[in-house]
């Protein structure tokens, strides 16, 4: 490898990191980054599932990703191994 190719190579690592960093700090990236977590593993959380009147119907505890369809009028979620859908309903969903 001759040395303006070595260079090159060392300018776009070295940008590539300084690029990192500055997302490290970010809180689009820290979200980015607990969203892959959630996707991989899960994370801690409560649903609860309310009526039309406001009242709680329905509450989920544990470890699950959430997925809500484009028209927010169906969440999934697989919790203890049994699949969840829940359909025009509210649904708040916290992480514990």
């Amino acid at each position: 490898m001759n040395q303006k190719a070595m260079k090159r190579k060392l300018l776009i690592t070295t940008a590539s990191f300084a690029v990192l960093i500055l997302l490290a700090g970010c809180e689009s990236w820290d979200r980015t980054v607990k969203d892959i977590g959630s996707s991989v593993k899960g994370l801690q959380r409560v649903a609860t599932v309310y009526d039309q009147g406001g009242n709680a119907i329905k509450t989920y505890k544990g470890k699950f990703d959430v997925e809500v369809n484009e028209y927010g009028n169906k969440v999934k979620f697989d919790l203890d191994g049994r699949r969840v859908l829940i359909y025009n309903a509210t649904v708040i969903v916290e992480e514990e």
